[in-house]
This record gives structure tokens, sequence and C-alpha cells, in this order.
């Protein structure tokens, strides 16, 4: 019974900047108290006396960090280590708030900063969004650790693959390092001082997006920081949303963006025992939408979560202020505040998710390989292209409607190489996408597997029948990768690899150069496989081996690209045996628990029609179902009341205790304030009524089910309330 659970066991929480307020004051397991400043003191005494586990959390890319950049920490001026792009514009997250070359002098500032927040007794500390803009390397701090790290003078990155693929690795090898010393310091610091154990975890976007929003990360490089004890996937709406190519569509597909985003944070803790929680946000950073709007991907999100069953926590929301005290759209005349019933629905949410447990994933396993790598090569140079480098940066590489409309015309008449190159390095990400798209659309539960971890952990692969891979979009950093790949192979695994060669990137200087024209034909050599003509498909030991040459994200570009895709997909796992199913839906069943979503852009535009007797959670009083029919587009997360064993059904309060008799139930509860509560109750007798603290409240009981529906407004303070025949 996982909604009556101890506060340590950390499943739900989320991050807060500001006072506690009762309409967020909802009895999570935990609170992160966001940056270090003069309150944080009194806000971590707050939460902690309210009995919430207390974190801290801060920005370890930017932050309010005046002090050190002005020279007041330590006398020197540090600006010379803001993020710099080619022609020394700053960038910037806000006034005074550069994005951070991360030098040791920088990491010792953060270090000493934060054991402010050890001293506050804090249980745990999360250093966020380690982020180097891809454009960014020019600065002189970054100059400096360039010369330090290659033993040789800077090379801009715009002057070859080669310095921009370099470039990106030290990027991410700085905030590795930077992470590492800092967690390392304030670890010791809290055992020698405090003889307290700290725990240390990195909130970071998902590989995928940042991929697409062309920053370079550490991602799969925490996991060798011994110090770092997990991470929080920062997926939601504003991430989820970005535009990507699909049948010639160029439109936001927040499920599954998302999907694939959650898919491939798991990765990240793998095979480590370390901590992993999903965040969800209804709303996000941008704030022209409405609710309707906000609701509808934050639904998306959540059930898209949920379909990767070996995570069980989740950040519940950051910033809950801007959900609950804030009116939408931003400086609308028509802008409103969240409704009584869409609040509701929130604390329902905010608490079922409390309540999953974790379970391994079933079915034909297919997985789409992904690596830090694909970090590095985000944007060409400029001797890629024949426009001088003053256009190049104007229209050649950024992103906008230029962009999307010469693709467009470009669509029929076939592409040219530089136009290829802008789409390839748009924030459509297409080389990933055209993988994994035409699949998931067509409900196979393809998930991101990160090619890093190969060396990592032994038989990281054997959890998939069939992955697709392409070196178009990323690189193998050492041999070894492709070796692992091999041997997956020849013990019956199905591989499907897509490429021709076609990215700039295969003429860096790394371990195959000189010896074969691309990575890909050293893993070829490996399978001891031949390729010839578009399409090859072999025998490989016990497994399979398919390759289809051309530049695969064209596949995006029509309707017909997409149905290639498949029939390949098909025809090589037929030659292995396994049969390829279509379906325009996912669906997960999590105990007793269904998740589920219909697809748009599918197989079929049918509805999925359930068949059972259903708790409906995705609505304020947890209606109880008999069938539930979900339109394409759409998504469920219903709980089967034929399976449930739990008294409690769903609620919108924290439940600290229940106790059932043949004739009464007693039951603590304590949720937000400014809250329309509800809680469904399946007991084992026919229920007469209830009172609240000795008084009367609703008591709805429905025969289809036996349920019960508890309604009361919830004023924060705790609640007794008795069950009664």
């Amino acid at each position: 019974m996982a909604f009556i659970r101890e506060n340590k066991e950390e499943r739900t929480g989320y991050q807060n900047g500001g006072e506690l307020l009762a309409a967020y004051d909802n009895n999570c397991d935990f609170v992160m108290v966001y940056r270090v400043d003069e309150t944080t003191a009194q806000r971590v005494k707050v939460y902690k006396e309210k009995g919430y586990v207390v974190h801290l959390m801060t920005g370890i890319a930017w932050g309010n960090y005046v002090d050190y950049l002005y020279g007041k920490y330590d006398g020197t001026d540090h600006w010379d280590e803001a993020q710099t792009d080619r022609y020394g514009n700053r960038i910037m997250h806000g006034t005074d708030t550069p994005y951070m070359v991360p030098t040791v002098a920088f990491a010792d500032y953060l270090s000493e900063k934060l054991r402010k927040a050890v001293d506050f007794g804090v249980d745990a500390i999360h250093v966020e969004e380690p982020e180097f803009w891809d454009r960014a390397g020019y600065s002189p701090a970054f100059r400096r650790e360039y010369e330090l790290y290659y033993r040789e003078l800077f090379e801009p990155a715009y002057k070859s693959v080669d310095a921009k693929f370099k470039a990106s690795k030290l990027k991410a090898y700085l905030y590795a390092r930077t992470i590492d010393r800092v967690a390392s310091s304030l670890k010791e610091y809290a055992k020698v001082k405090y003889g307290r154990d700290l725990r240390f975890y990195v909130p970071t976007h998902s590989l995928v997006n940042y991929t697409q929003w062309k920053i370079v990360s550490p991602e799969g490089k925490l996991a060798d920081i011994p110090a770092v004890d997990g991470c929080i996937a920062q997926v939601w709406t504003g991430t989820s949303r970005e535009k990507n190519w699909y049948n010639g569509v160029y439109a936001e597909r927040t499920f599954e963006t998302s999907y694939l985003e959650y898919g491939v944070m798991q990765e990240l803790v793998k095979g480590t025992g370390r901590k992993m929680w999903f965040l969800h946000d209804p709303i996000e950073d941008n704030d022209i939408f409405d609710w309707d709007d906000y609701r509808r991907n934050y639904f998306m999100t959540v059930v898209a979560s949920l379909m990767h069953p070996k995570v069980n926590s989740f950040e519940i929301c950051p910033w809950p202020n801007r959900i609950f005290y804030n009116k939408y759209p931003q400086g609308s005349p028509d802008a409103q505040y969240i409704s009584d019933s869409y609040r509701t629905i929130l604390n329902n949410n905010f608490n079922t998710l409390g309540n999953f447990e974790t379970q391994e994933n079933t079915g034909v396993r297919t997985g789409i390989l992904c690596a830090d790598s694909q970090l590095y090569q985000r944007e060409y140079p400029d001797c890629e292209f024949s426009a001088p480098p003053e256009e190049v940066t104007g229209t050649v590489l950024i992103d906008g409607e230029e962009l999307i409309n010469d693709i467009k015309e470009k669509l029929t008449d076939g592409f040219d190489r530089e136009t290829m190159l802008r789409y390839m390095s748009s924030n459509a990400f297409p080389a990933f996408y055209s993988l994994a798209m035409p699949l998931l659309k067509y409900g196979v539960p393809v998930r991101p597997v990160l090619l890093d971890n190969v060396k990592r952990y032994p038989g990281y692969l054997d959890d998939y029948d069939v992955l697709l891979m392409s070196y178009e979009y990323m690189k193998p950093e050492t041999p070894d990768m492709n070796a692992a790949i091999a041997e997956w192979v020849k013990r019956g695994g199905t591989l499907i690899y897509a490429g021709d060669g076609f990215d700039p990137f295969h003429g860096i200087s790394s371990w195959w150069t000189g010896k074969y024209p691309t990575a890909a034909e050293h893993l070829f050599e490996m399978l001891g496989i031949e390729t010839s003509g578009e399409k090859t498909v072999v025998k490989c030991g016990k497994g399979t081996v398919g390759v289809i040459r051309g530049a695969g994200a064209a596949a995006l570009l029509s309707k017909q690209g997409g149905d290639a895709v498949r029939e390949f997909y098909s025809q090589v796992l037929g030659f292995a045996g396994i049969k390829a199913e279509y379906k325009n839906y996912l669906r997960v069943k999590r105990g007793c628990y269904e998740v589920v979503a219909v697809l748009d852009e599918s197989v079929s535009d049918e509805p999925l029609v359930l068949n059972g007797l259903y708790a409906d959670m995705f609505t304020p009083d947890f209606s109880v179902v008999s069938g539930k029919v979900i339109q394409p587009g759409e998504n469920a997360l219903l709980l089967d009341l034929n399976e449930n064993t739990d008294p409690i059904i769903g609620t919108s309060c924290r439940i600290y205790s229940l106790r059932v008799d043949y004739d009464k139930a007693v039951l603590t509860a304590k949720g937000a304030g400014e809250l329309s509560a509800k809680i469904r109750l399946r007991l084992p007798f026919v229920p007469a009524g209830a009172r609240l603290n000795g008084k009367e409240i609703s008591a709805e009981y429905e025969s289809t089910g036996g349920t019960l529906l508890l309604s009361y407004n919830s004023d924060g303070e705790e609640a007794e309330i008795t069950v009664y025949s």
C-alpha cells in the first residue's frame, strides 16, 4: 500500500524558490529548496518542521554568482569565464547571470558556497542543468582549458569538423570534472564536520533534448562520477513540444518526444543502483499558452513517463507557485487562475504517482542507439558551406522559417548537399527521429539505448532483441563499442544499421582514421559481413544484420519514407524469425494500472476500446467507468478495479493511516490548503456515511464497483475521517 508510506522513500517531491504557501503544502515526500541566499536557512527550517525531507537545488551552469563574477569572492574578476560565442557575445541566463565555463576556480567557489546548505542540515544537494552551449567556446577561459587539455594551441570550432568535435568533448569533460569536484568536496565536508552522509544529484535535460537544443552536457559521463547518487530527468512540455518532422509535416509531437526523452534518461542510472526521478510540469517556462494546452501536454508527459516502468519516483512539479497562483495566458485579458476541478486533478495525480512500483519491460524489445557523442556534432563548420561565415551564422545554421520553407520546397525536387546539412543540424534532429518515429508512431515501443554504457556494464545490450542505429548523428568514441555490438549480434541479436557515410564528422581524427572510411566499416568488419547495394540482410552468428544505405533523415519528409523504414524493419525481423507487429497505440500494465496512449499519424485512426471496470485516474473524482474509449491523440491512466486489492482507489490528500474493520474504517489524511479534496475507497461493507473530525461530510456510495467517494474542503490541516455502516 504505497499510498501509505514513509517520506524517506522520497518517491515524490518538488522544487521551490520561495516561501511555503498553502496551495502546494501537499505533503509529498521531499522538497528541494532552491538556491543559497539569505532566506535559505529559514526555508529549510519551515519545510523540516512540516515533516518534509529537505534537499537543496541550485544551478551549476548559471546562478546568483555575482560575488564571484565581480571579484568580491577572491579579488579576481571572473567575467572571462562567461560562455561566449565566436563574435564575443556572452550567452546569458539573465542580468548578471551568464552561462559559465566551469573552471577549477569556479568549482571551488561553488563548493564553498554550498557548504552553507550542508550547515543548514539538508539531506541532499542537486546541481541542475550542467549546460555548455554548442555555439559557445570562444572565451578566454575556454581557450585556456582547451590548451591545457589538448596540449596544443586553441583552434576555433568553426574552422573544421575536428576542432568542432574536440571543443564539444572538452565542454562535456569540464562539467563532469566540476560535478565530481563539487560533489566530492561537499560529501567530505558533511562527513568530517557533521558525521553525515550527504547525497548528491544532477537534474538534467535528456540527451535527446540537449541534442535538439544544441547544448553539450556530460549525460552518460555522470555514471563515471562516484560521488553522484542519481539524477532528475528534466523532461516536460517545454522540452517535448520541440517540433520534429514526420510524414513531411513539421509539428509538435509532445507524447512521442517525451516518451523518447524519458526512455534515454533511465539509461543514465541503469545498472548502478542510483536514483532517478522523472519530472513533469503542469505549466512550463513559456507562459503564453492557456490551461487547455498545458493540461493536454502535461498528461501526455505523465503517460509517456509511466510507460518506462523501471522508474517509480517523480518530481511532481517544479515551481508550484506558478501553477497555483498565476494566471494564464500571461498578459492576456482572458487570463485565468487554475480551476478548482483541475487543482483537484493535479493533487490526485501527485498522490497517485507515489503509488507505482517498478517492474521489468515486456514484449519485443526494440532499442535505438544514442551516445554522448551526438552532442559533439550538432552543427557543421564553415568549411562545409559555400557561403561566407557571416551568412552561415545568419541563415544556414540557425533554425527558422527560412530553413523550414526551403526544405518544404525541396521535398520533391531532392536536396542539394548544403540544404541537407542545414536540415541534419536543425533542432528537428532528423537523423535520430528518422529511425525512431516511423516505428513509435506504429505502436512499436522503441526505447533509446545509451551506446556509451556498453563499456560500463557487461551484457548491457541483453535487454533488447532488436537494435536500430546510425553513425550519421553520433560516433563510437572507442572501437570496443563496435565490438560489444558485434558480440551481441552474434549471440542472437537483430541489428538494423542506416547510413551511407554522408555525415562530414566521419572525417574527424579518431581511432578509425586512416584505417576505415567510417566507423561503420569497422563495425561491419567486426560482424564479418559484406554490404553492397541499397539494402543488405544477412545472418551473423546466431543473429541478423540489416543495412540500409542512403541519408536516412530524409525518411521523415514523406509518408513513403516512413513506410520504407517500416518495410525494412519488417523484412529484417522476418529474416530473424520475428514478426513485426504494428498498432496505433502503446499500452503498459503497471500492477493494477493501465497506462495507454492512442497514436495519431498511425496505422489506423480507430479508437482503442477497453472493456472492464475502471477508475479513471485523470478525473476529479476517480470516476468509475465500465469500459473506456480512447481516441487517436488521447491518453489515459486507469485503475483496473477487478485487479486492485488496495482499499484506497485514489486520493487528493496524503493518507497517513487507514484501519478497516468489518463495519467501520478510520483514516488520517492531510492535503494542501484551498483544495476540493476527493478520496475514493473500496471497503468490505456498504457504508452509511462519513465524518471528518466528528462532522458529517459528503459520502457517495456507488454500487458499480462497490466504491465510496468522500468529498471535503481541505484546509491544510490533518483530518481524521471515519466511515461507518
